[in-house]
């Protein structure tokens, strides 16, 4: 007889998927061997599981990408349940992996940590950013937007809004774009921005302070072209907005 799908097993599950670029999700994908054995499951049962999660995925319909067909009401629910409160499901999916292996979640944070009420607070942080990072890279398929590079250790998440201006969508991987370092930080300092149409600008201050001939020929190529778009969890064009309208206020 088959073991039923857990309540927690399925928010485990719902992370993964979060977190795993759909394209390379498979039974032999560290992530799924080394969650499939805390969950007691087969590489081949979960990595099923995070498929027929990914049918529930607007999307990935959008790209004809359909996942696995014989979902259960449990991932409905669950899916409904946090689609709109990553905060939620990154914290409650912490703590049901460190439950299953009888350990805390502060274990997994190097980290000095207070005690008292501040403790929590830090360690949702952590879990967030960690989260949220890997969600928003694995989402552009480990390229940056802006230039296309894929060498993941030139890759950030950078916040749209940031961690401090918009407490709401911290965790949001639709607040997040994948950007190499360069881009990363001219987009945070406003020297660059993508507008609601997914278009990047380049300001005339980063022209003006740019004396290499090929540097400028590349920025200018850059300006006005279209981000490459991720597979899932697209910026919010509200977010954009916001941030453009601050770029324009600044130029």
């Amino acid at each position: 007889m088959l073991k039923k799908w857990t309540r927690e097993e399925t928010i485990v599950a719902f992370s993964l998927y979060c977190r795993i670029p759909f394209n390379e999700c498979n039974k032999h994908h560290h992530l799924i061997v080394r969650y499939a054995d805390i969950l007691g499951r087969t590489p081949s049962a979960l990595n099923m599981k995070i498929g027929n999660i990914g049918s529930l995925d607007p999307s990935l319909h959008e790209r004809g990408i359909s996942g696995l067909k014989h979902r259960a009401k449990m991932e409905e629910d669950v899916w409904n349940e946090f689609i709109n409160d990553p905060d939620k499901l990154v914290y409650e999916s912490a703590k049901i992996i460190a439950s299953m292996q009888e350990r805390s979640i502060e274990q997994d944070i190097d980290i000095d940590l207070p005690q008292g009420g501040e403790r929590e607070s830090i360690v949702r942080q952590r879990v967030n950013m960690r989260f949220f990072s890997d969600t928003v890279k694995s989402s552009y398929n480990f390229r940056c937007c802006v230039s296309g590079i894929g060498c993941r250790e030139l890759l950030e998440a950078c916040h749209i809004m940031g961690w401090s201006e918009d407490r709401p969508n911290r965790t949001n991987p639709r607040n997040g774009l994948c950007l190499n370092p360069l881009f990363h930080k001219a987009y945070d300092k406003f020297l660059i921005a993508i507008t609601p149409d997914f278009m990047v600008k380049v300001s005339e201050k980063m022209f003006e302070n740019t004396a290499d001939d090929s540097t400028l020929k590349y920025l200018k190529e850059v300006d006005g072209r279209n981000i490459i778009l991720p597979s899932r969890f697209a910026p919010s064009r509200e977010l954009l907005d916001a941030h453009y309208t601050k770029y324009l206020s600044c130029q």
